[in-house]
């Protein structure tokens, strides 16, 4: 299977965004993907709750998730969607983070929603409290599709190991880390994590990312790291897009997950312990 990783640069306009990203998709179905994957927040990137509030909908209104349902179908390409900010019954008011798997019929195989939340000082000048606009999810998933079983997750959840884990002994053979990642923390911890998870589980790393600076209509704009991708089940980085918007490409063999899994089975060595 051929995987091609979205590079994108949003804005806080979800149907500018839109357009954008369905360009990209159609890009790399042209370059051979079935398997298209797009970063976090693909609909919108806005430091502003009451733009949020403005422009970001429900599941079922929301129309980056049905443009990309729609185009998934007509392509008849596997589709994940990194995440997109969606408005939750919530009585806080808080928005969802959620990933979306698309099969090739335009039906929603899976969702995930983001369970580790950016709260964070990076520096005076760059501080994060995700949790103030979006409330975490529990549940870990896996989803089965004919080429791989895909676990889900989403950018701060790279820096919890017990996460991923837990897919690869669940079943996933490939890792999805979309991201809007920070500069400052992309440029010092973002290869290292993902090669980190991809050595511990045996499993492919993909993580399709947000680059750059992100046009902001209001408030202040943001912006991130860029570098999409891609982790071969040894811990090889495979490619690397640098901070250009565009596709990278992948052809993912699963033979080479049970060859990195046999030679160091560590997912079978688990022993119970005691303490600390």
């Amino acid at each position: 299977m051929r995987a091609g990783l979205l590079q994108l640069s949003v804005s806080d306009d979800p149907a500018a965004n839109l357009t954008q990203t369905r360009a990209l998709v159609r890009a790399a179905v042209e370059g051979g993907a079935g398997f298209v994957l797009t970063p976090e927040v693909t609909n919108c990137i806005s430091a502003d709750r009451a733009h949020q509030q403005a422009v970001l909908q429900s599941q079922a209104t929301d129309r980056t998730l049905a443009g990309l349902r729609a185009d998934a179908a007509e392509l008849g390409i596997w589709l994940l969607i990194g995440s997109i900010g969606l408005k939750t019954e919530d009585s806080d008011g808080r928005f969802a983070n959620r990933s979306f798997l698309i099969a090739p019929d335009g039906s929603i195989a899976a969702h995930y929603d983001k369970i580790h939340m950016f709260d964070v000082n990076v520096s005076e000048t760059e501080t994060y409290r995700e949790s103030a606009g979006y409330r975490p999810g529990s549940r870990a998933v896996v989803a089965q599709t004919p080429f791989a079983n895909i676990g889900l997750s989403v950018c701060y959840d790279v820096r919890f190991p017990h996460l991923y884990r837990a897919l690869a002994k669940a079943g996933a053979e490939v890792l999805c880390v979309p991201a809007a990642f920070s500069p400052v923390t992309g440029a010092a911890h973002w290869e290292v994590l993902l090669r980190a998870r991809a050595i511990e589980t045996g499993c492919y790393v993909l993580a399709p990312a947000q680059t750059g600076r992100h046009a902001a209509s209001v408030g202040r704009s943001r912006e991130t790291h860029g570098h999409a991708m891609v982790v071969d089940p040894w811990g090889t980085v495979l490619s690397d897009a640098g901070t250009e918007v565009g596709v990278t490409f992948v052809d993912l063999d699963m033979a080479q997950v049970a060859r990195a899994r046999a030679r160091v089975p560590s997912l079978d060595h688990d022993r119970p312990f005691e303490g600390p």
